[in-house]
């Protein structure tokens, strides 16, 4: 039963920031122990491809009928069973042996949700966020919210240290289920603030969402030539990077992403969602377009750190304005309909990556990323920057003396 109906919205927020830490921080070590799991569960690597396919397609299927679900039921009820999914899918993976029940499981959407950017709880979540708190404070919420998982991701991974065995990952992913137990049982104490009007058309009116929908499909699928493992596999091509090396290098990305958010949401609140979009992330790209080019690994690292503070300050910007420029009861879709086809465009990752891998080391990947990365920028800009989203003040026009 839901607790409350009487608005809190200060409450609302601190629960959508602790089910954010709690699925983030799951999702952070499943990111390192899934493909060592599976292997240790017997499955061939091309079946573990096909687990991981299964989960990027649940992920995005999910996300549609997320949006849809709380349409009629609200979204506190329907936050409160993808929780349930997600309890589910953590007591598939620690106690399942059949690789074709693993791959049946990843149709709850819970396995390809390991980016955080993507799961059928985004949609949901997002909108409840964008009405937790005041316009004037979405940009810097949307922030933190970014913030708090990106950080929640890296201290899950260090944990995940501890799996070194079948056992030890088994009870990981019991633990996957029981925060995703508690992640069931958080939504129902949010107040009905967060609720949009029910029984309304959540796709019918998002057509002004197509060209964005196209462009971030773009977006992903360039993304995914330089996935942290690419580019970890390059580095190591290239300068003869140890794994000694490349840990702690991979560590300190994450955090320098993570204090971006912060800068982004401010910045967001000076310049506009559109051009802190396109403003900090086309310099990101022409710096990863030049890693191929630098001469030694301290350089390479030098262009990666420069890059990490770059590179996701579009994320917490794209967030609020994809939910900002539709009425409030069409925002889970969305965030379902942008955050499916970011995830179809991705499932192409995994058929080209044995490619991509293989002329790492002459760079071509990045030149791949950068050229779809800019025309991603490009569109957006062109075909965005005049569509402003619901709580940012138009520019006022100068008075002439």
């Amino acid at each position: 039963m839901i607790r409350s109906d009487t608005s809190n919205p200060r409450r609302d927020l601190t629960l959508l920031i602790i089910a954010r830490v709690l699925r983030a921080f799951a999702f952070g070590f499943s990111i390192v122990l899934f493909g060592l799991h599976l292997e240790r569960r017997g499955l061939s690597p091309s079946m573990i491809g096909v687990v991981l396919a299964s989960g990027l397609l649940g992920s995005a299927v999910m996300s549609l009928l997320a949006a849809y679900v709380s349409s009629r039921i609200g979204r506190r009820l329907t936050l409160a069973a993808i929780g349930l999914l997600m309890a589910f899918a953590g007591v598939d993976l620690a106690l399942a042996t059949d690789p074709w029940v693993l791959a049946l499981a990843g149709l709850t959407g819970m396995y390809g949700a390991g980016w955080v950017d993507l799961g059928p709880f985004l949609a949901i979540e997002q909108s409840m966020l964008t009405e937790a708190v005041s316009p004037t404070g979405r940009n810097r919420a949307f922030a933190r919210y970014s913030l708090v998982g990106t950080a929640a991701i890296g201290v899950g991974g260090f944990a995940a240290s501890w799996g070194t065995t079948l056992a030890r990952s088994e009870m990981f992913y019991l633990a996957f289920g029981v925060i995703g137990l508690v992640t069931a049982v958080l939504p129902l104490f949010l107040s009905s603030t967060v609720e949009a009007e029910l029984n309304v058309p959540v796709f019918s009116a998002l057509r002004p969402l197509f060209g964005l929908t196209l462009l971030l499909m773009v977006d992903s699928f360039s993304g995914s030539f330089a996935f942290p493992s690419l580019i970890a596999y390059w580095l190591h091509v290239r300068f003869g990077a140890s794994a000694q090396q490349l840990g702690p290098i991979f560590t300190v990305i994450p955090l320098l992403q993570a204090t971006s958010y912060e800068v982004a949401g401010r910045l967001a609140d000076r310049i506009g969602l559109i051009n802190t979009m396109v403003g900090t992330h086309l310099p990101a790209v022409l710096l990863l377009m030049l890693l191929p080019s630098t001469p030694t690994l301290a350089w390479a690292i030098t262009v990666l750190f420069v890059f990490s503070c770059l590179s996701e300050m579009d994320v917490p910007a794209r967030q609020a304005y994809v939910v900002s420029i539709v009425k409030p009861a069409e925002r889970a879709g969305a965030v379902a309909l942008t955050g499916a086809a970011r995830a179809f465009a991705q499932i192409f990752g995994p058929a080209i990556a044995g490619w991509a891998i293989q002329i790492a080391a002459y760079g071509l990947p990045f030149y791949i990323l950068g050229v779809g990365k800019i025309i991603f920028l490009t569109g957006l800009y062109t075909g965005f920057r005049k569509v402003r989203a619901d709580h940012e003040v138009p520019p006022q026009p100068r008075v002439g003396v």
